[in-house]
C-alpha cells in the first residue's frame, strides 16, 4: 500500500520568499520618498516660502512688523518670539536651519523691522547680521555742547549726564586739538541714524568722527589752496583757531552766502588788532556761568570774561558752538573784501561797511529807525484793537 506525504501549510519555499523582498523594498522606498516629499513641502511652506504673517502693527511702516529682541535672549527663545509675532511660520524649522545649515551663529538683540512676506532665511540673515531698525536725529548748526547733549536725550537716544560726561572729555579730539578741554565745537551738525540702545559714547564718537571726515575732505584742501595763494588776510591757520572763528561765524551769519563776508570782517579785525565785538561770545559766557536768560543787556558787554570780545581783542579761548561745513569753509577762505563792520537787517541778512561812519549810518537805519517804526506800528495796532 503506497502513501504520499502531505504538504505543510506553514512552510514557504525560499524562491517565493526571495521574490517578495524587492516589493517590500520598493514599498518602503516609496513611503520614504513620500515622507521626504512631505517634509520638503512642510519646509517649503513653513520656512523657505514668503510668509505673510499677521497684519502689521499699528504705527509701523506699511507691510512690516517691528519686534524688539531683548539682550541675553537665546536662539530658541528669539525664534519662538518671531513665530508668535507673525514673522516666522515655524520656529522649529528655523532652528533646524540655523543649526544644521548655518552652523548655529548667534542672533543679535535689538529693535527690528521685518518686511512682510519675508522668507525664513531672509529673517535669519537680518538677525545674524544685526540689521536693526535705526532712528534719525538731526543736530543743527550752532548748538553748544550742552544743547547737543540735551537734544540727543530729548530725542530718546540716551542719558543726559552720560552724554555730558562723554562730551566733556577731549580724548577724541586730542590729536587734532591738543589744547581742547572738551568737545565743544567738534560735535558735527548733521542728520544721523542710530539704533535704540546705542551707547552714548558711541554716538558722541560718531559725531566727532564726522567732523574729522568733513574737515579732511572739505576744509583741508580749501585751506591749502588759500595758503598757496597767499590771500589769508590775517585769518588764523591753526586748527583750533580756525574752529573758534568758524563757531563765531556760525552764530553771527544767518544766510549761508554771507558767511565768507562775516569771515572777512573778523579776519580784517584780527589783522588790525581790533576787538571782534561779537555778541555770541558773550552769550556763550553767560550760558556757561548759568546767567543767560535770553536777553543780552548793556551791562553784560562789560562782564569780565575771556569770552567777552568787547573787552579782549583777538579770538576767545575756545569755540562757542559746533559750526557747520559752510562756516568752517568760510573761516578757511574768507571773502576778499575790506569790510570791518556789519549790522543786521532783521531778516537774517546783514549790511556790511568799510568805515565806522558808514556803519553808524547803517545802524541808524536798520536798528534805531527800524525798531522805532516797529514799536510805533505795534502801538497803533494795539490802540485800534477793540
Amino acid at each position: 500500500m503506497s502513501s504520499k506525504s502531505p504538504k505543510s501549510s506553514a512552510s514557504t519555499s525560499p524562491a517565493k520568499s526571495a521574490r517578495r523582498w524587492p516589493w517590500v523594498v520598493v514599498a518602503l522606498g516609496l513611503i520614504g520618498l513620500l515622507a521626504v516629499a512631505a517634509l520638503a513641502l512642510w519646509a517649503q511652506e513653513g520656512f523657505f516660502a514668503p510668509y505673510p504673517g499677521t497684519e502689521p502693527i499699528i504705527g509701523t511702516t506699511t507691510g512690516a512688523r517691528q519686534l524688539t529682541i531683548k539682550s541675553g535672549s537665546g536662539a530658541s527663545q528669539i525664534l519662538r518670539q518671531l513665530e508668535e509675532g507673525g514673522v516666522l511660520a515655524d520656529a522649529l524649522l528655523a532652528r533646524l536651519y540655523l543649526v544644521y545649515r548655518l552652523g548655529d551663529p548667534p542672533l543679535r538683540a535689538g529693535e527690528y523691522e521685518f518686511k512682510d512676506n519675508a522668507t525664513g532665511p531672509e529673517v535669519l540673515a537680518q538677525l545674524i547680521e544685526g540689521r536693526v531698525l535705526t532712528h534719525k536725529v538731526t543736530i543743527i548748526e550752532g548748538l553748544t555742547l550742552e544743547e547737543t547733549a540735551d537734544h540727543l536725550t530729548r530725542s530718546g537716544f540716551g542719558d543726559l549726564e552720560t552724554f555730558l560726561a562723554a562730551m566733556r572729555s577731549p580724548a577724541l579730539i586730542h590729536d587734532f586739538d591738543p589744547a581742547a578741554n572738551d568737545l565743544e565745537g567738534y560735535l558735527f551738525p548733521d542728520t544721523y541714524a542710530f539704533a535704540r540702545g546705542t551707547r552714548e559714547e558711541k554716538i558722541v564718537a560718531t559725531l566727532v568722527r564726522t567732523f574729522h571726515q568733513r574737515w579732511k575732505h572739505k576744509v583741508e584742501p580749501l585751506l591749502a589752496r588759500e595758503l598757496s595763494r597767499g590771500i589769508r588776510m590775517g585769518t588764523p591757520t591753526g586748527n583750533r583757531e580756525l574752529l573758534i572763528l568758524a563757531s563765531i561765524i556760525e552764530k553771527e551769519a544767518g544766510a549761508t552766502g554771507e558767511r565768507p563776508l562775516v569771515a572777512a570782517v573778523y579776519a580784517n579785525r584780527l589783522t588790525r588788532g581790533i576787538a571782534l565785538y561779537a555778541d555770541p561770545t558773550i552769550i556763550f559766557a553767560l550760558k556757561r556761568s548759568g546767567n543767560w536768560d535770553g536777553n543780552l543787556r548793556r551791562k553784560d558787554l562789560r562782564m569780565d570774561s575771556p569770552y567777552n570780545t568787547y573787552r579782549y581783542p583777538g579770538l576767545p579761548p575756545g569755540p562757542i558752538a559746533s559750526p557747520g561745513l559752510a562756516s568752517l569753509r568760510a573761516a578757511a577762505a574768507p571773502a576778499d573784501e575790506p569790510f570791518l563792520y556789519f549790522v543786521s537787517r532783521n531778516d537774517g541778512t546783514h549790511v556790511f561797511a568799510r568805515t565806522l561812519a558808514e556803519h553808524n549810518r547803517n545802524v541808524q537805519r536798520w536798528q534805531r529807525l527800524y525798531w522805532s517804526r516797529r514799536r510805533a506800528e505795534e502801538r497803533r495796532a494795539k490802540a485800534s484793537t477793540p
